[in-house]
């Protein structure tokens, strides 16, 4: 069993360059964590500021790591969600 993460960010206006940008950053080192399962940005091609990132973790307590980490900090919590109209997250376990 996963924990699952689904998470819909919503640009402000002339900011979603920026947010691609960050997104981009994060790839990286959440892969990199020990707990991470898997972790993929999406961009919606019907509108550039809609953003859809899928988050797999062994357990919830790898989810708090990875939102406790430098780069979330940095960048999501840092640079990201001020630059955001909207933020919704959803929270799942697969079924194994």
């Amino acid at each position: 069993m996963a924990y699952v993460v689904a998470a819909t960010y919503r640009a402000r206006e002339g900011e979603e360059e920026r947010i691609r940008e960050i997104l981009e950053l994060m790839a990286a080192p959440s892969r990199a964590e020990t707990a991470c399962r898997f972790y993929q940005a999406h961009r919606s091609p019907e509108d550039p500021r809609v953003f859809f990132l899928y988050e797999q973790y062994d357990d919830e307590a790898g989810y708090q790591a990875h939102m406790a980490s430098e780069h979330f900090e940095r960048h999501i919590r840092g640079e990201a969600i001020p630059r955001l109209e909207s933020r919704e997250r959803a929270f799942y376990v697969t079924l194994d």
